[in-house]
Parts: C-alpha cells; sequence; structure tokens
C-alpha cells in the first residue's frame, strides 16, 4: 500500500537523508518525494512510501519523532498516481472523451491531491453546494457552501478539510476533501488551480457543463 507522510525539517545538508534512512529502517520504501516550502531554515516535505499491507503504522511514526529536529505532521493513505508527470496525463485523459471532461477531471483529482473524494458542484441559492457529480468515493459526502469561489483551502465545521477551485469559467466548483490527513497546503490549491486551468483550456468550447449525473 502506498502512504503520503508530511514532516517539517531542518533545511540543511543531511536532513533528507536521516529521514530516508529512518523510513527505511522502519520497512517503508521512498517512491517520490515533494518540497511543499522551504523558509527560515526549515522545510515541509510530503514523501510517498510503499508501506505493508496491513502493518501498523506506529514503528513508522516513532522512528520519525525520534530524529533530532523532525516533526511528524502527518501520514495518511494514499493512492496517488506514481510517474512524473501525472497531471499531464489527466488532461490528456480530458481531452481525449471532452464530452466528460469535468467529470474525469473530478474523478481523477483525489488521488493525484491524496484526498478522499472529489465534487463538482454549482452554489444554490443560498450559497450551499447543489452536487453535479461526485468521484465513486464520495457516495455520502456532503460538500461545504461554496462562496467565495476562488481558489482557497479551508477546514469546514466536521472537522474535515476542503481545497476549492472555479471550473468552467466560474459555472462549477471542483471541491476535493480529506479527513485524518492534514490541510491543504497552498501548493496542493495551486496545482488544482493548474489542473482545472488546464482542463479549462482543453476543454473550451468543447465540453458541456454537467447538470446532475449523480447526486451525493
Amino acid at each position: 500500500m502506498l502512504l503520503r507522510i508530511r514532516v517539517r525539517l531542518a533545511d540543511r545538508p543531511g536532513s533528507l537523508g536521516r529521514v530516508a534512512r529512518t523510513m527505511g529502517a522502519a520497512g517503508a520504501d521512498v517512491v517520490q518525494m515533494a518540497v511543499l516550502e522551504r523558509g527560515h531554515g526549515r522545510a515541509l516535505d510530503d514523501f510517498t512510501v510503499e508501506w505493508p499491507a496491513g502493518a501498523a503504522v506506529d514503528r513508522l511514526a516513532d522512528g520519525l519523532g525520534s530524529v533530532p529536529g523532525v516533526e511528524l505532521v502527518g501520514v495518511w493513505p494514499t493512492a496517488e498516481p506514481l510517474g512524473a508527470h501525472p497531471d499531464a496525463a489527466v488532461i490528456g485523459q480530458v481531452a481525449a472523451v471532452p464530452e466528460r471532461g469535468a467529470e474525469t477531471l473530478a474523478d481523477a483529482v483525489p488521488a493525484i491531491l491524496s484526498a478522499d473524494w472529489a465534487c463538482l458542484a454549482q452554489p444554490g441559492p443560498a450559497g450551499e453546494a447543489v452536487v453535479v457529480h461526485a468521484s465513486a468515493s464520495a457516495a455520502r459526502a456532503v460538500p461545504p457552501e461554496l462562496l467565495p469561489l476562488r481558489p482557497r483551502a479551508f477546514t469546514g465545521p466536521d472537522g474535515a478539510h476542503y481545497a476549492i477551485c472555479p471550473l468552467a469559467k466560474g459555472a462549477l466548483a471542483l471541491v476535493v476533501a480529506r479527513t485524518s490527513a492534514p490541510p491543504f497546503h497552498r501548493s496542493e490549491v495551486s496545482r488544482l488551480e493548474q489542473l482545472a486551468g488546464a482542463a479549462d483550456a482543453v476543454l473550451a468550447g468543447r465540453a458541456r457543463v454537467p447538470t446532475g449525473d449523480r447526486a451525493v
């Protein structure tokens, strides 16, 4: 199984190596790594690791917690696609079937952002979300209010973390959610915005706006 691990650590030579060695000693195989931010002598990094199915993550968390200067921010399951250009692959899928381009993007985003579910929604009369399409994992999920409709991340009253971005020139909101994981980082919101912008550019004048093929 794949895990996403978010750590804050000292931004100096050797820090990444110590973290990687600690993960390896616990039984994790690092397959991907991303730097989310750097500044003031600290860095925030995301690691994707292969982890034995069914194995408790306690030894992994304990090992990272024992490394001086390392703060474990979160550990959670992920289904993110591996490889150098997963975003480009998704946009290729969007372009291949433009009549379902927005739905294809919503279905793909949870894996890309290590989230639980995503949906396409429109603001209702009171600002509430009216779902017009939901990813398979969103069977009973209820999205938050959409306004203000701009790229942003926030935590809802239910404790779930959300990222939201306009799609289809503002006719839709692309909503992504996760629980039991850290809030969406600003770099993840930026990635969501870039995906939405690329999809809009590909689909300009070619795709319909979903009007409700599936509700949650």
